[in-house]
C-alpha cells in the first residue's frame, strides 16, 4: 500500500531536460561563486542524499526496491521542493581498490544514473570524492578491499601509500564519464566543483596538512580538472592557517545547532539558537578570497517545521552561497528513519519539515551577504518570511506565492495574482484536514494544477533507535474535503485526475472539491477552456 500511494506523481510535474549550452559557476577573486553568463551570484540551496551507497542501498536490496525507481521518485520531490543543490560524499570504500583504481560497479553506475536526473531537473552538484570511512553505519561495514579500509582515519591523509592511492582515486573520478550523459565529471556543467574528502583528520603540522592538499589539487589539476575545488575547514582548528594558504578556491562548514544524536525527539524554542553563525577565524591571512559552502546542517532531533528558513537566512547572511541539508531520506524506508537516526526528512513523511525546506529555499536566493534582521524575537519577520515557535509555522508571503508549513490565519498579501501555494493543514486559501502537504501551479488563467500528498501520521518517536521493521510514520491514503479560496478559480470550476489509477472527474461546490483522495488533478475555471 504504501508503495502504492507513493508512486503516483513521479510523472507528473515536468523536468526541465538538458540545455544546450549550461552556464558554469565560477569562483571570482573576491570568493565569490558566480555564473560564467550573466556573472551574478550563484546561490545553491538543497540536500545531501546517499542512495547509491552503503545503508541507503543495501536498504533497498533489503526491501525490493529497485534502486533507479526510487531514485526517480526523490529527484521528483527535490524539484518539487525547488531544490537547486545536491551534494554526496562518495563512499570511495565502495568503488575504488586497495590502490585506489576506480570499479566500475552498481554503486558507481547509480551515481551516474543519479547525477543524470538530477541534470534533467536542473539540480546543480557538489561531489565530494572520498569519506575514508567504512560503509556500516548504522550496521557494521561491508569488506570491498577500498584502499581507505587499510589506514586509519588520521592516518590516511599522511601515509604516503595511502596519498598515492588517492591521487589515483581522484584523478580517476573526476575523469570518469557518466555513460547516462556522455560527459566525464569534470566537464558536466552540472557539476560545480569538488570537495577533496569528507571532514579529513589531521593531526600533524600545517606543513604537513598543506602538503597533502596541495597533492591532491595536483592530481586534480593533472588530470584536467578545471572547476572550482573545496575543503573543509571546520575541523583540525591547529592547523586552520594551512588550509588558506593553498590553492582551493572555497571552504566547508557544518551547522547542527540543536547538537546531534540525542535518541528521542527534542522540544523547546531553539530560534534563538539559530541567530548568527560565528566563525572563530575569519580573520585568517586569505579568508576572504574563498567561497563559503554549508556542505551539511540540520537541527537534528526535532520535528518542528519552523526552523530551516531560520538557519537559511542567517547562513546567507553570513555569505554562505552553497547550503545543503543532510540528509534527505530516500521515500522507500523514511517510514523507519535507519539511515541517520539524528535526522529525519522528506516530503511524504515530514509534509511540514520539507515545506519549510521549501521556503528555507526562497530564503536562500532572497537574503543577501551581510543582511541584517536584528535578534529574536525581531528577526523572526523579514522580507516576505515570517517564522513561528509557538505556531510552529514557517510561510513565504509574497504576490505571487503562498507557502506555510502548518495551519495558519495570514492573509496572502496579492491573493489575486497568486501563481503557487504549497502548504500543510489549511489557510485562508485552503482548508483542508488532511496532514500530507499539497501543491497549487497556476498553469495559465484559471487553469491549476493540484497535488495531494497522503496523510503522515507519526506513530512512534522518529530519534529513537531505529529498524527497518519499526515504523516511525504512516502514510494514509484518505479521503478529505478542500475548500480553495482562489480569486482565479471562483467557487465553480471542475477537476480531473490525472495520475495512473485515478480517473475521477467532479466538480467543485461552492469552492469545495469533496472527498478528494491524494493525486494530481487538473483544474479548470467554469468557462474556461485550457489552451
Amino acid at each position: 500500500m504504501r508503495k502504492h500511494f507513493l508512486t503516483l506523481f513521479i510523472t507528473l510535474f515536468a523536468a526541465q531536460g538538458f540545455a544546450q549550452k549550461t552556464p558554469t559557476v565560477f569562483i571570482d577573486s573576491k570568493g565569490t561563486m558566480r555564473w560564467s553568463d550573466s556573472r551574478k551570484e550563484a546561490v545553491f540551496y538543497g540536500v545531501n542524499y546517499t542512495l547509491p551507497f552503503a545503508h541507503a542501498y543495501r536498504g533497498m536490496n533489503y526491501l525490493g526496491i529497485d534502486h533507479k525507481k526510487a531514485i526517480d521518485r526523490d529527484v521528483y520531490h527535490f524539484a518539487r521542493l525547488g531544490f537547486n543543490a545536491y551534494r554526496i560524499h562518495v563512499w570511495d570504500v565502495e568503488i575504488s581498490d586497495s590502490i585506489g583504481n576506480l570499479k566500475e560497479n552498481d554503486h558507481l553506475r547509480l551515481l551516474d544514473y543519479l547525477f543524470m536526473r538530477l541534470r534533467e531537473r536542473g539540480i546543480r552538484i557538489v561531489v565530494t570524492a572520498q569519506t575514508n570511512f567504512g560503509n556500516g553505519y548504522p550496521e557494521r561495514n561491508q569488506p570491498t578491499g577500498g584502499y581507505s579500509y587499510d589506514y586509519d582515519k588520521c592516518d590516511v591523509h599522511q601515509n604516503p601509500k595511502a596519498i598515492a592511492a588517492q591521487e589515483r582515486y581522484i584523478a580517476a573520478l573526476v575523469n570518469h564519464v557518466n555513460p547516462y550523459t556522455g560527459v566525464s565529471y569534470k566537464d558536466d556543467p552540472y557539476i560545480i566543483g569538488f570537495e577533496i574528502n569528507n571532514e579529513p583528520c589531521h593531526p600533524g603540522t600545517k606543513d604537513q596538512t598543506k602538503s597533502y592538499i596541495n597533492r591532491m589539487l595536483g592530481a586534480l589539476k593533472k588530470a584536467g580538472n578545471k572547476k572550482p575545488v573545496f575543503y573543509n575547514v571546520s575541523h583540525n582548528q591547529h592547523v586552520v592557517e594551512a588550509y588558506y594558504d593553498t590553492a582551493v578556491q572555497g571552504t566547508t562548514y557544518q551547522w547542527y545547532p540543536t547538537g546531534l544524536v540525542a535518541g528521542h525527539t527534542r522540544k523547546g524554542n531553539f530560534l534563538p539558537h539559530v541567530d548568527a553563525y560565528h566563525i572563530p577565524f575569519s580573520n585568517v591571512r586569505n579568508f576572504g578570497k574563498k567561497a563559503l559552502m554549508i556542505y551539511e546542517f540540520d537541527p537534528a532531533d526535532v520535528m518542528y517545521s519552523h526552523l530551516y528558513p531560520a538557519v537559511s537566512r542567517t547562513l546567507r547572511s553570513t555569505g554562505f552561497q552553497w547550503i545543503t541539508q543532510f540528509a534527505y531520506d530516500p521515500i522507500d524506508m523514511a517510514y523507519a528513519n535507519t539511515e541517520y537516526q539524528t535526522h529525519f526528512l522528506n516530503l511524504a513523511y515530514t509534509p511540514g519539515k520539507a515545506i519549510s525546506m521549501k521556503i528555507a529555499a526562497e530564503v536562500a536566493q532572497s537574503v543577501r551577504k551581510g543582511d541584517s534582521f536584528g535578534s529574536y524575537p525581531v528577526d523572526t519577520l523579514f522580507k516576505d518570511f515570517r517564522v513561528s515557535y509557538s505556531q510552529d509555522l514557517s510561510e513565504l508571503n509574497r504576490p505571487t506565492a503562498f507557502f506555510y508549513s502548518n495551519n495558519t490565519q495570514t492573509q496572502p498579501v496579492a491573493p489575486r495574482e497568486l501563481q503557487a501555494v504549497a502548504g500543510c493543514g489549511s489557510s485562508p486559501v485552503v482548508s483542508y484536514e488532511g496532514t500530507g502537504a499539497y501543491f497549487l501551479d497556476k498553469l495559465e488563467e484559471g487553469v491549476w494544477r493540484l497535488e495531494v500528498m497522503p496523510d503522515a501520521v507519526q506513530v512512534s518517536d522518529p530519534f529513537a533507535k531505529p529498524s527497518l521493521k519499526k515504523e516511525v510514520v504512516a502514510v494514509i491514503s484518505s479521503a478529505w474535503d478542500m475548500k480553495l479560496s482562489l480569486p482565479d478559480l471562483s467557487e465553480s470550476f471542475s477537476a480531473q485526475a490525472l495520475n495512473i489509477g485515478n480517473t475521477r472527474s467532479f466538480t467543485a461546490t461552492n469552492g469545495t472539491l469533496s472527498n478528494l483522495t491524494p493525486g494530481v488533478y487538473l483544474l479548470v475555471r467554469k468557462d474556461t477552456k485550457p489552451s
